[in-house]
């Protein structure tokens, strides 16, 4: 548990190619009741660099800051997080070998998988029989987790391969200089960052599957308020990345007090070094 903390933050993300991504949204609340608000961009669209240089000047501020990707490939199922390819044996490592690999603009990682595809990536019919790229992490395994995606599966509405890599090319751009919640020790001071998903935020706000996007005021009030948050200030626009970052920030600040939430039964060591996990998994 982190005890200092006094501001929560989510932010959707983006894995999408280009470096102006509409898909991106940052929301941040204090203690209380009061909904957390969109932070702006420093210009019309955040970019990836942008949320980097961000937290790297927030990272001295007591925020636990909660992102929407995968901070790791499944390790524990085949020993690997590629077979065949990579002999990472943690999480950092992996980072370190994405972006060794990538030259993508904006700390993307589209032609990661695109160069892997149907050896480790499925991208679509030509790779063969899409359940063969069906592996998960433990925390995906859970009774009651929302994560119905696997990094290694690039198609679809739900998928998270192209945002969770890009990720972890911000993840070895910190270089240590932000604790990365499970791979690092919990701080005392300063800055922490977990991975979240927003559909978690919407499981708990009652909103069932496959419903869990918010687009008018009126339905984010009442979300808001099943996670203990007061109405939100009125925002331009009611995109799914607002919404979710809203909610999500609120979702986080009501939960990260949570001792099970921390410290899940089946996070072992090897796990958490290997995978990590996503906060909201018990």
């Amino acid at each position: 548990m982190i005890d200092h903390i006094t501001r929560f933050a989510a932010i959707d993300w983006s894995g999408a190619k280009g470096s102006k991504h509409p898909g991106i949204a940052l929301a941040i609340c204090d203690r209380g009741r009061t909904a957390p608000e969109l932070v702006m961009p420093p210009a019309r669209f955040w970019s990836r660099t942008a949320i980097l240089d961000w937290l790297l000047d927030h990272r001295d501020k007591p925020i636990l800051v909660g992102f929407d990707f995968s901070f790791s490939a499944p390790f524990i199922e085949r020993g690997a997080h590629l077979p065949g390819e990579t002999e990472t044996r943690d999480a950092n490592a992996l980072w370190k070998f994405v972006n060794t690999e990538c030259d993508d603009d904006d700390l993307g990682a589209a032609s990661f998988l695109e160069t892997r595809r149907g050896r480790h990536f499925y991208l679509g019919a030509a790779d063969g029989a899409k359940r063969d790229f069906l592996f998960h992490r433990v925390c995906e395994a859970q009774g009651g987790a929302t994560k119905p995606s696997t990094v290694y599966d690039a198609i679809g509405a739900a998928q998270v391969a192209k945002a969770s890599f890009a990720g972890m090319r911000l993840l070895h751009a910190l270089g240590g200089r932000i604790p990365v919640w499970p791979f690092d020790p919990l701080p005392r001071s300063g800055m922490a960052i977990v991975e979240i998903y927003t559909s978690i935020a919407a499981r708990a706000a009652g909103m069932r599957k496959g419903r869990s996007k918010i687009r008018d005021a009126a339905a984010l009030d009442v979300a808001l308020a099943a996670v203990g948050s007061d109405a939100h200030k009125p925002i331009t626009r009611y995109d799914d990345h607002a919404t979710d970052a809203i909610l999500t920030a609120a979702w986080l600040r009501t939960n990260a007090a949570r001792a099970d939430l921390w410290s899940p039964a089946a996070m072992t060591p090897l796990v958490a070094a290997t995978e990590g996990w996503t906060f909201g998994v018990a």
